[in-house]
């Protein structure tokens, strides 16, 4: 597990330098929902707020989200990707892919096959206690 977290944190600094695995975890959410509040990303993640704040002020920053009024509470405002920010998730996506793909290449179907239902089996819901 360790080294997988390693390989996905390398990944991630060579796609944008100055982006953390957490900065993509949290685009992919926003995508995901299509925006939300960074008091709903800190809940869903379970980080503390001011965590939460300096990585949406660097996704800021580099112009990947933006900050929108919420039509039915014009007090609260609601993170969304920018088009650079789906651009730039897009590119991850498809490099992590990849990367699957030629890391699995030479795997035998049933080994593919098993594989899999141990990822579902570990992801399942109630899985994610500590």
């Amino acid at each position: 597990m360790t080294a997988f977290a390693r390989r996905a944190r390398a990944s991630a600094g060579r796609m944008h330098p100055e982006l953390s695995l957490v900065s993509y975890t949290l685009l992919g959410h926003l995508e995901e929902r299509d925006g939300c509040r960074a008091t709903d990303l800190a809940a869903h993640y379970a980080l503390d707020k001011s965590t939460v704040s300096r990585q949406v002020a660097a996704l800021e920053r580099a112009a990947l989200v933006e900050r929108r009024l919420d039509p039915d509470d014009h007090r609260v405002q609601v993170l969304h990707l920018t088009d650079a920010g789906r651009e730039i998730l897009a590119q991850v996506t498809e490099s992590r892919r990849a990367a699957f793909q030629e890391r699995l290449a030479d795997w035998p179907e049933e080994d593919l096959v098993r594989f899999a239902g141990y990822l579902v089996r570990y992801n399942a819901p109630g899985t994610d206690r500590p």
